[in-house]
């Protein structure tokens, strides 16, 4: 009889065990198609969501730069000279016209004045030489007015001898003596003329010749004295004197450089990133250089080979290189792009979602739990592609189920 009991007991305890299973399962498949009442995950509270919106994807690699003055600015000797005064030390910042060498002007100061008295000199030789020309001028015209009367007085004094043979009141011989007297006479003013006009050409040119050498001295005067504003060596611009060649009282050549600076216009970030990822850095890639939590996008320009301190070094050309936020020998956060999705859905990647992959996950939606197959495409630190399976707009629940809920509630209980 215990047997029999006990045989009905078990049958009873297995019949109980099927039911409760077959239950759960249902609900099971009730609730996975229907989705969970919100009365029932009221926990749901207690964990992170986030609405699907669309955006940028990246999987960045990490590195770190330094802001740096994108244009350097070289500053060159105006003549041979020597530092007389350094104002400003390499590494001091500098406003537009502000003096940073003064060179000695005493010597372009003494050939200043003697250009002046040397201008001064000619210029009363030139003047000196157009009185004396005028002068002869009128010593010439006055000669050649004395062979023209002497040649009209030949003439009248041939004419009253020809009367005077016509009556033979004078010899023929007397008369040929005067015709002589007349032809030496017209060929005296001939010459006397042409010399005129040589001399007249030469006091022209020596005129010429002053007025030149007057030019040529006021344009070497006028060259020194904008070489004298140059002694001043002033910026151009604002910036960084980066470093500055010589010291006082030394002598410097034409052209030699003394100056280099940067100015403050545009900027670039030098970049250094670990040894170990130095093959996702290559020239034209893209990179997000962080500012203040601003983001500015750039290309990575000329990358060094070679290694210090585990480091290479790179550099970032920003397509905002005059941002206010970038400021000189700053340090900013720099994402090297490994991977860019634009305009794709996406949600937070604050959860355990795997990347690539496909996974069940929960959403809210008009207050019950409803659970949705989803494909994840890449996961980086801020947000996770998703290629479907989500709408724009839906909150996701970011947790792998809301069943383990309860349990994760009661763990932190104990």
């Amino acid at each position: 009889m215990p047997t029999k009991n006990r045989i009905m007991s078990n049958k009873k305890t297995l019949l109980i065990a099927v039911s409760v299973l077959s239950a759960v399962i249902i609900l099971f498949i009730l609730f996975h198609k229907t989705g969970i009442p919100s009365f029932l995950t009221t926990d749901s509270k207690n964990y992170p969501t986030c609405v699907v919106d669309r955006g940028k994807v990246i999987i960045p690699l990490d590195a770190t730069g330094i802001v740096e003055p994108e244009n350097e600015v070289i500053l060159l000797s105006p003549l041979t000279s020597i530092i007389r005064k350094i104002r400003k030390e390499p590494g001091s910042r500098v406003k537009k016209g502000e003096v940073i060498i003064e060179l000695d002007s005493e010597p372009t100061h003494a050939e200043i004045e003697q250009i002046k008295d040397q201008l001064e000199v000619k210029s009363n030789s030139l003047e000196r030489s157009k009185l004396e020309g005028q002068m002869a001028r009128i010593d010439l015209d006055y000669n050649v007015e004395v062979k023209k009367l002497r040649i009209t007085s030949i003439k009248a004094e041939l004419a009253d001898e020809e009367q005077l043979l016509s009556v033979g009141g004078i010899s023929s011989a007397k008369i040929e003596e005067t015709k002589q007297n007349l032809v030496l006479a017209e060929k005296d003013l001939d010459v006397i003329q042409k010399k005129n006009a040589i001399r007249i050409k030469q006091m022209k040119t020596e005129e010429t010749g002053l007025d030149l050498q007057i030019d040529i001295q006021k344009k070497q005067l006028t060259e020194k004295i904008g070489i004298l504003s140059k002694l001043d060596i002033k910026a151009p611009s604002d910036g960084i004197i980066l470093s500055i060649s010589g010291k006082e009282g030394e002598k410097v050549g034409n052209d030699k450089m003394l100056i280099t600076m940067s100015d403050l216009t545009t900027f670039k970030i030098r970049g250094l990133i670990d040894e170990k990822l130095s093959e996702q850095v290559k020239t034209g890639n893209p990179v997000i250089v962080i500012s203040d939590n601003e983001q500015l996008a750039g290309t990575i320009g000329n990358v060094t080979p070679t290694v210090a301190e585990n480091k290479i070094q790179f550099n970032v050309h920003l397509e905002n290189s005059n941002n206010p936020k970038l400021i000189p020998n700053k340090t900013v956060k720099i994402y090297v792009l490994k991977s860019l999705k634009n305009d794709v859905l996406r949600i937070s990647a604050n959860n355990n979602f795997k990347a690539n992959s496909e996974q069940t996950v929960y959403i809210l939606d008009s207050g019950k739990v409803v659970s949705r197959i989803v494909t994840f495409g890449i996961k980086g630190n801020e947000y996770q592609e998703v290629i479907s399976g989500l709408n724009e707009g839906e909150k996701v629940i970011l947790s792998d189920s809301p069943f383990s809920w309860n349990t994760k509630k009661n763990e932190k209980l104990k």
